[in-house]
This record gives structure tokens, sequence and C-alpha cells, in this order.
């Protein structure tokens, strides 16, 4: 089957009708484009689930304060048409602002406790536009299974809660974080780094690793560990905006590990780029 393009949300529908009649089932990749091989492993697994699988390409304003990077956020369409058709992609939608949010548009998804802490704290509008967009394309798409990746842990978090939480009938998935051979999370952002700043972000992947051997020593403390972690950070010359260990299924923090379930998270700044990672501390 060809790449088809779905364009207007009418379109959507009487594709998803058609779908529901023949009885085959829909797998959602939602993305904001510069595609790399992290969004082709959520394409992977969506194959290996259902006979349809759809992926949307939209950079998301509502996702973007004031000062945040939503103008140089990277965009590559034609390379990731491209993609999508080597990967087995089979419905495409790529809408304008205006399709989502039509002139007079003013109604807003926001899932409370889980959008507060870590990227919350210095994004505190992010998540309402994540909730919100995500929440049009499950109506819109209907999927039986909807594909994240574990990089943005607290995304996922959050949307898991939000189709739980809504009746919205969507499996929501969590695909393990694709990386570099040198350790650093695959991220679109990545693309805005120069040589010398791409080097520098694998301290993000080092920290993360370093925290998990020291818990599988036996360092029970998260502050000893978040501490060890600021310091290599620092001297990387990366600037912090969170790190912290936190329970995987309420992403409160944790200040004693007495079991599993915890992970740490972290966000930094190299150079003018922001990019985050996490890593569960249980695990080989």
């Amino acid at each position: 089957m060809s790449l088809l393009f779905l364009r207007r949300a009418a379109d959507i529908r009487s594709q998803v009708v058609a779908l529901a009649a023949q009885g085959r089932r829909l797998a959602l990749v939602p993305t904001m484009g510069c595609l790399h091989e992290g969004h082709l492993a959520l394409v992977e697994a969506a194959r290996a689930k259902a006979e349809v699988v759809a992926l949307s390409i939209f950079v998301n304003p509502l996702q973007f304060g004031p000062q945040e990077d939503f103008s140089r956020y990277p965009r590559q369409l034609e390379e990731d048409f491209r993609l999508c058709e080597k990967a087995g992609v089979d419905w495409l939608y790529a809408p304008e602002e205006e399709q989502l949010y039509p002139p007079g548009f003013q109604t807003y998804v926001s899932c409370e406790a889980l959008s507060q802490p870590l990227c919350g704290q210095s994004r505190p509008m992010h998540f309402r536009g994540v909730a919100t967009v995500v929440c049009k394309l499950f109506a819109l798409f209907r999927p039986c299974w909807a594909m994240f990746g574990e990089k943005d842990f607290q995304q996922l978090c959050l949307v898991r809660a939000m189709s739980r939480d809504l009746d919205l009938g969507v499996e929501v998935v969590g695909i393990p974080i694709v990386r570099a051979e040198d350790g650093l999370a695959l991220s679109s952002r990545n693309v805005l780094l120069s040589a010398a700043e791409r080097e520098q972000a694998t301290a993000l992947f080092r920290v993360l690793l370093c925290a998990r051997q020291r818990y599988g020593e036996g360092e029970r403390l998260a502050s000893v560990l978040l501490e060890e972690a600021r310091q290599h950070l620092f001297q990387a010359g990366i600037r912090v905006d969170y790190i912290d260990i936190v329970d995987e299924a309420t992403l409160q923090p944790i200040e004693y590990i007495e079991a599993q379930g915890a992970r740490m998270l972290v966000a930094g700044f190299v150079g003018s780029t922001r990019l985050i990672d996490n890593m569960a501390l249980e695990g080989a």
C-alpha cells in the first residue's frame, strides 16, 4: 500500500469508518517531525500490532512558551515523507495550525498532578499543549494503540493517564529510548548542536549510567546520587534545568530508594539547546 496523505479531519473520519467496517485496527505514532531512528522504532512497534499505521507530523505551538524554541524547532517535511514511505507508514497527517486550532478554539485538556513536576516547573503550559493535541489526534484517528518514546517519560505518563481518565480506549505503548553509539538519546533537537556541543551532550547519558551503577553497588540515598550527577554535569559545562529521582508511577521525588520503579530524569542546556534524558535505576 502506498502512503496515503490525509489533509482534512473529514478525510480522516471517512478512512477510520471504512477501516472499522473492515475489522482492521489502527496504531498511531504522533510526532513533531524531523524524524530519526527513534521515531522509526515507534513505527516498527506500531506495525507489529496493527494492520494500519498512521503517523502525524505537527510542531504544536501550544507546547512552546513565549521564550522557547518554536521558531527554530527543526523541520524537514520532504525528508520525513520519504522516511515514512520507506518505513511502511500507511497514513500520514501533517496539518496546518488552523486545521487543528481554528478561529475561536478555546477547549484545552489538562492533566493536573503529572504536569506539575520536572518539565512542568520550567515549562508550565507545555503539558496542557501536549494533552490537548494528543486528545484531538486520538479523537480523529480512534486508534487501538498509540506509540510514544520513553525519552519523553513525563509525556508518556501523562498521555497514559489522560487516555485512562477520559476513557479514550487507547492503549498507550512506551518504546525504549533509542540511543546513538555514544549513548546520546536520539532527539530532533540534536541537529541544532554543533560538533563540540554534540560531544558535550553525551554527559547526560553518562550521569544516568553512573547513577544506575552506584545504585547497583548499593547506594540508596537519592541526594547522594543527585549531587554526584550535578557535579558531573557542571564539569561538563551543561546548565541543569532539573535533575531528580522519582517514582515512575507518580513522578513524585524519592528520598530513599527502597524498591523498584525509581527513575532518574534530567533536563539541561547544551549551548542554547535544551535536551532531556532519563533512565530506570533498576536494570542492566
